[in-house]
């Protein structure tokens, strides 16, 4: 094993043990080794459940999205009966990818040869391949991928023997069910590129001790720090409530089934490896996270929206909001990024949990996944 594997195991094994009021980050290698990271895309991302977006992008059948997993092409279409599907976009034939972007379609064409497909996968026409003796279409399709709905959000998994994803989350649903997520549309969806390496932007969205001192004019004056509290851990998911200030007029807009505490409080919650949200009862926010390299992720951004009373106006200011928030959160993660590579740094100590406790749990569930790789 290598040296920095090695340092990332020790420390990950440290955790274990770790309390709320004694915990540690993690060592700069964590971050920063391109040989761990190989080992989360093989050992995470292509093997747990994986949020690609909402149900609202392709709501119509023909509708279609395509996006990469790890190193895989992926197509979701919606069919003709409505089911959603998550497919293979690589054409059966020489291995072309088959459709770029999102659009609607009743079939999925090859631009290379005009193989085409059906919604839900099966080759539909293969342009002059009569002759050949050993070809059959009827037999030949798009390999299908394990999907789920929960609340809304699209799932995908590459491991064809992973776990039903619903029945995990029963915890969390009884944290945010009564938001009902799943009625909420997405009236803003977005892709950036940010500099930081996937684990801090896991992090950096899932603790509130930044949220006054980096956020002072944006975040601050909403879900100031001393609101937040933190909640307990599944093996699925971790989190904690962002409180809103009483000094602010709260929406009251929301579902019926809301309680005042939950109208007065936004769930922040993750589904790693992949999922950050921040559920509250008026509008929430999604990002699905998926690593390019140690420095670098790509974000399907989103904001949802419950009801359909929204003017435009009150839409673009909590997307203006969404955008000026995350760029003082780019930014400041662009700087940790060349601050890890620094032979000088060092752990430091966390937060209470209110305030960093989710970052416990969050390495607590990579030491989970990862033990048995690394042999811990």
């Amino acid at each position: 094993m290598s040296t920095s594997l090695s340092a990332i195991r020790s420390a990950l094994s440290a955790a274990r043990s770790q309390t709320y009021t004694s915990a540690y980050s993690m060592p700069r290698d964590f971050y920063t080794s391109a040989e761990f990271l190989d080992l989360e895309k093989s050992s995470l991302f292509a093997m747990e459940w994986n949020c690609i977006g909402r149900v609202e992008e392709i709501p119509n059948p023909g509708d279609y999205m395509a996006f990469q997993l790890c190193d895989e092409p992926l197509l979701a279409t919606r069919g003709n009966d409505a089911q959603i599907r998550v497919m293979s976009n690589v054409c059966r034939h020489r291995g072309t990818l088959l459709a770029s972007g999102s659009g609607n379609s009743q079939h999925i064409l090859c631009p290379y040869h005009h193989w085409s497909y059906e919604l839900d996968g099966k080759l539909a026409r293969a342009p002059r391949m009569e002759e050949h003796t050993d070809f059959n279409m009827d037999s030949c399709r798009l390999p299908e991928f394990k999907s789920e709905i929960w609340l809304g959000f699209i799932f995908v998994s590459l491991n064809p023997d992973a776990k039903p994803l619903s029945p995990q989350l029963q915890q969390l649903e009884g944290l945010i069910g009564n938001y009902h997520m799943e009625e909420m549309q997405a009236r803003f969806v977005g892709d950036e590129v940010w500099t930081t390496n996937w684990k801090c932007f896991v992090e950096n969205f899932m603790e509130g001790y930044h949220l006054s001192p980096l956020h002072k004019a944006t975040l601050h004056p909403v879900n100031p720090t001393r609101l937040c509290t933190h909640y307990p851990p599944s093996d699925v998911h971790f989190g904690y409530h962002a409180g809103f200030s009483p000094d602010l007029p709260r929406s009251t807009k929301g579902h019926p089934d809301l309680q005042d505490h939950e109208v007065d409080n936004c769930v922040m919650f993750s589904i790693p490896p992949g999922l950050v949200s921040g559920c509250a009862g008026d509008y929430s926010s999604f990002i699905c996270v998926q690593p390019e390299s140690v420095d670098r992720v790509r974000l399907k951004m989103g904001l949802l929206f419950y009801g359909d009373h929204w003017t435009q106006e009150t839409i673009d200011h909590a997307v203006e909001l969404f955008h000026r928030t995350n760029a003082e959160d780019k930014e400041v993660l662009a700087r940790m990024s060349k601050g890890l590579k620094s032979k000088s740094h060092q752990v430091g100590a966390l937060s209470s949990s209110n305030f960093e406790g989710p970052l416990l749990d969050f390495y607590k569930y990579i030491d989970r996944k990862l033990s048995p790789v690394l042999g811990a």
